[in-house]
């Protein structure tokens, strides 16, 4: 008879669920991923991709669909371009090239050939993850002013309670109602539930969840289990709100900055920011 080993609370793996079309970015994501187009310098998924890292993370598991190519070879070698950079006397641009997927980072790329959603998106890396809790990162959040990062906030509460973890921030005002808001006070633990994109005067609290997740590997059951809803979709936050019910989930507050990159004013602001921090740092 085989036995179950016991989960880990290590956290090892992350989900980058990067299968989206990025349609208000059209036309520059026509041909190119949204996740490719660059804060600065530096594309969007490799900012989340680097958060990972930092948290201890080694298995970076990227959910894609068609016309994503491009990310599994930003993250792939490129000797090519490393010895002609090299030939040339620019060992650290080189060393820049390599560094992308640091040495022990395995990355591993599972197709989404439907975007049902994110819960959905979510359940496709079930074989890649397998029995492990693991980390789920939005690249559209981009999140910044901290370090070592979110992720690792998160990671380290995981640690210590082995309950799911949100990264959850505060939103004051009529801009609640953008969010999955959580609704405190649940047994065993400070959330009892998540609403989705409430009315301001309707809010449960002001705590919004965003794009940062550590989750048991039970989760995968859940989202089995769900019927899909709007547009056949299977969202994540209807299965973690099965979760927070059960006592299972807990809040941990956003430290840094947020914005939202998938829209254009939200990309531009995190540009801006991020080049002004640069400038400051130098």
């Amino acid at each position: 008879m085989m036995i179950a080993r016991p989960m880990s609370n290590q956290i090892r793996k992350a989900v980058f669920p990067v299968a989206g079309f990025g349609t208000r970015f059209l036309p520059a994501t026509k041909a190119m991923p949204k996740e490719l187009l660059p804060i600065v310098d530096k594309p969007l998924i490799q900012y989340a991709a680097e958060e990972a890292i930092a948290a201890g993370i080694d298995t970076l598991i990227f959910v894609t669909g068609r016309n994503k190519r491009a990310i599994e070879d930003h993250f792939d070698a490129n000797n090519e371009l490393e010895t002609m950079l090299r030939a040339k006397g620019k060992d650290a641009q080189a060393n820049m090239v390599r560094n992308i997927t640091p040495e022990g980072v395995e990355c591993i790329f599972v197709r989404q050939a439907e975007q049902l959603g994110l819960g959905h998106a979510v359940l496709c890396a079930e074989r890649a993850v397998g029995a492990d809790p693991f980390a789920v990162l939005l690249a559209d959040d981009f999140l910044t002013d901290y370090e070592p990062g979110v992720t690792a906030d998160l990671v380290e509460a995981f640690a210590s309670s082995g309950k799911s973890q949100l990264s959850v921030m505060q939103v004051d005002g009529p801009d609640i109602s953008k969010y999955g808001v959580v609704v405190p006070n649940g047994p065993g633990a400070d959330i009892a539930g998540l609403v989705e994109k409430p009315d301001a005067s309707d809010a449960p609290s002001n705590l919004a969840s965003i794009g940062r997740y550590v989750l048991t590997p039970d989760i995968f059951q859940t989202l089995r289990g769900l019927s899909a809803g709007s547009g056949g979709e299977i969202q994540l936050a209807d299965a973690i709100n099965i979760h927070a019910q059960r006592g299972s989930v807990e809040t941990v507050r956003l430290n840094g900055r947020r914005f939202d990159c998938g829209s254009v004013d939200g990309f531009m602001a995190a540009s801006s920011h991020e080049f002004a921090n640069r400038k400051f740092q130098s």
